[in-house]
This record gives C-alpha cells, sequence and structure tokens, in this order.
C-alpha cells in the first residue's frame, strides 16, 4: 500500500512539474511577443547592424553539410570513437566557429552586440540557465518517455555515450568532459543558436527559425532515438536565448545540461538510468 501511494505522490509531484515547467516557458513566449510589439511600435530604437545576404548564404551552406551528414549517417552501423575522433571533432568544430565568426568580423558585425556577450554577466547568465533548464527539465523527460515507449529502454544514448561508459583511462574521460562541458555547449551554441537561427529568424521569423532550428540540432546528432528529446532541448536553448538576449545564458544551459548527464553516466550506483 505504501508503494502504491508513494507511486501516486510521485505522479502527482511530475504532472505539477510538468505544469511549471510548461508556464515558465509559454511565460517566456508571452513575454517575447510582448516586447516585440513595443520594440517594433518604437521608432527610436535603431538595431545594430544584423545579418544579411552573405550571412544567409554561409548559412545555407552550413545547414547543407549538416543536412549531408546525416543523411550519410542513415543506414550506418554505430561507430566505435576513438580519441583520434574527438580531436579531430574538436578541431573542424574550432575551425567553423571561428571561420563565421572572422567571416561576421569582415562584415562589420559586432558580435558582441548581436549575441548579447556583455548584456548580462557569466555569473547571471549561469544563475538564469540554472532557473530554465530545471523548467525544461520536465518536458526533456516527457519526450524522453515517449522515447523509450517507441524505440526501448536505453536506446537514446548516443556513441559519445558508450565512449564515456566504455573509456578506460582517465586521459580519454577528462578529454570528453572538456568536449561535453566546454567545447560543445560554446561552439554548438554559436553555430545553431547564434548564426544559424539568427539567421533564419531574420528572414523568416521566430517561430519558423525555432522550429528550423530544433529540428536541425536534434538530426545534426545523427542519433534517431534521442531526437524527439534534442528537438525539446533545442527549442528550450533557443528560447531562452530569444528571451535573454544573451547567447551566454543557452550556452551556460547547455553546459549544464551536459555536466548533469555525465554526472549520472560517471557515479550509475547512485542514480538510476
Amino acid at each position: 500500500m505504501l508503494a502504491g501511494a508513494s507511486s501516486i505522490a510521485l505522479g502527482f509531484f511530475f504532472v505539477a512539474f510538468v505544469f511549471v515547467g510548461l508556464s515558465i516557458y509559454f511565460a517566456l513566449v508571452w513575454q517575447i511577443n510582448n516586447r516585440r510589439t513595443v520594440v517594433g511600435a518604437d521608432p527610436s530604437v535603431e538595431p545594430h547592424k544584423t545579418f544579411g545576404l552573405p550571412e544567409a548564404f554561409l548559412a545555407a551552406g552550413l545547414v547543407l553539410f549538416l543536412l549531408m551528414n546525416v543523411t550519410a549517417s542513415i543506414g550506418r552501423s554505430p561507430v566505435q570513437l576513438t580519441n583520434r575522433d574527438l580531436i579531430a571533432n574538436f578541431l573542424f568544430t574550432l575551425f567553423i566557429v571561428f571561420f563565421v565568426a572572422a567571416f561576421l568580423k569582415l562584415r562589420g558585425i559586432d558580435i558582441d552586440s548581436l549575441g548579447g556577450f556583455s548584456k548580462t554577466s557569466l555569473k547571471r547568465a549561469l544563475s538564469t540557465g540554472v532557473v530554465l533548464l530545471l523548467a525544461g527539465t520536465p518536458l526533456i523527460l516527457l519526450a524522453e518517455v515517449f522515447t523509450q515507449n517507441a524505440f526501448g529502454s536505453g536506446s537514446s544514448r548516443q556513441e559519445i555515450v558508450d565512449l564515456f561508459n566504455t573509456s578506460r583511462t582517465i586521459e580519454q574521460r577528462v578529454m570528453i568532459i572538456v568536449l561535453a562541458v566546454v567545447v560543445a555547449p560554446i561552439s554548438e551554441e554559436f553555430i545553431f543558436r547564434f548564426f544559424i537561427y539568427g539567421v533564419v529568424r531574420r528572414y523568416f521569423g521566430i517561430a519558423v527559425g525555432l522550429i528550423f532550428n530544433a529540428l536541425l540540432f536534434a538530426a545534426a546528432h545523427t542519433h534517431l532515438p534521442s531526437a524527439v528529446p534534442l528537438f525539446v532541448l533545442g527549442g528550450c536553448f533557443t528560447l531562452a536565448y530569444e528571451w535573454s538576449g544573451s547567447i551566454l545564458v543557452s550556452m551556460a544551459m547547455h553546459s549544464l545540461f551536459n555536466s548533469v548527464q555525465l554526472t549520472f553516466l560517471a557515479f550509475p550506483e547512485l542514480f538510476q538510468q
């Protein structure tokens, strides 16, 4: 009887958790919409230089490259990643980030102002990221439940997760942690949220930009069982960036999310999978 009562209590708690999360993100959407109306009606507001056609062509090239990578991964058997693969991925990702940043600088675009890097402090971005990630957690869990029911238990693990679980050296685990907690959040948020979303938003609006960006973010990870949770996660990151006006917030959320995932993997005896 106690077990049944506990299950009911946990069920009510989870429903309340989902309701709170949805309420917070609906509030973000409402504030974003109201703010756009106010800013759009104020002729004194002079926007800084934003993305133009050259950036649109560059973004289209990046999207095409990502989609080609997704297409090439279809039907491919799982690959056992190695340290060399991790280093190559790290260097290639940095190359893309620096190439895009250099391109924008040559075009005279102020990356700091456009991405809101100096709009908020690192401490505030981190605290905001914690709150918004907690609010998005029940939505991600719902997506994970859907994934588990559709593909079976444990199917949402990606290759990098399997590599972390099977790694035998501390050097390899440290490399994975650095990539997941530092490199991936900075580079992926810069590419997906700041640049690609920024370009799509510029020409097609926030709604189209958010949906397209979340779909691309999920597809780019080339792991079908993780697609639904990654789509929800990408949507939360995009809303956080749009609402806060600072890419640092979504970077903080991304880093925190990956840190929690690695904590679960590093201490499986303390948590259920």
